[in-house]
């Protein structure tokens, strides 16, 4: 399985870091050495002063796809997660200034947290209406609605199979709005989808 993320695709997001609209989606991706193992709290890793937080919609694929059209895009998926995608944000910076690839920043052990169980969108609302929400130590930090992507769920299946053959079990982190901050040891982040903890997880 691969795990594909979607950057900037909350203009909030794209206004609280100061980066350019896109005008198409950004794409990158996390190897399954990233993901955070159940019932494992997440280290801060030690190339590292300004890890930052980033909640995200995920997305399961269910079928082999290759240049799915949007209109046939709902069929690929049943499963919607929620997650976040750490960043080492002070390496970002370095590697963005030199024009380099992101992925010490993004792609690291443990910098992809997956909710520990998965919806079927029979039981959601619209999948272009959902709302999310992390807290740190019980305090709001992030919450938005994928109704303010700038590309659908849909959409992004479409874009992400014209370059990217998507295969059974494959995630699709849909990207992150406005809110990300810093974590520290001994913070405890918990993420909801629709009022629906999906995750808790203690920060070493």
């Amino acid at each position: 399985m691969k795990i594909i993320c979607v950057g900037r695709n909350y203009t909030d997001h794209i206004s609280e870091l100061k980066n350019e609209k896109p005008e198409e989606p950004v794409l990158f991706q996390k190897p399954d050495t990233s993901i955070l193992l159940k019932k494992q709290p997440f280290f801060i890793p030690d190339f590292s002063n300004d890890i930052h937080y980033e909640v995200e919609v995920l997305v399961k694929i269910k079928k082999i796809g290759k240049h799915i059209q949007e209109k046939f895009a709902n069929k690929y998926y049943d499963e919607i997660g929620l997650g976040i995608d750490f960043t080492a944000r002070d390496l970002q910076n370095k590697l963005k200034e030199k024009g380099l690839p992101w992925e010490k920043s993004k792609a690291f052990d443990g910098a992809a947290v997956i909710s520990d169980k998965w919806l079927q969108k029979e039981q959601l609302p619209a999948v272009d209406e959902l709302n999310f929400r992390l807290e740190k130590n019980e305090a709001l930090v992030q919450s938005s609605s994928t109704a303010h992507m700038l590309w659908k769920i849909d959409e992004l299946i479409a874009y992400i199979s014209s370059y990217f053959t998507l295969k059974i079990g494959d995630i699709i982190f849909t990207g992150t709005p406005a809110g990300v901050g810093k974590v520290a040891t001994d913070d405890r982040l918990t993420g909801y989808l629709e009022d629906q903890q999906m995750f808790s997880i203690k920060v070493k």
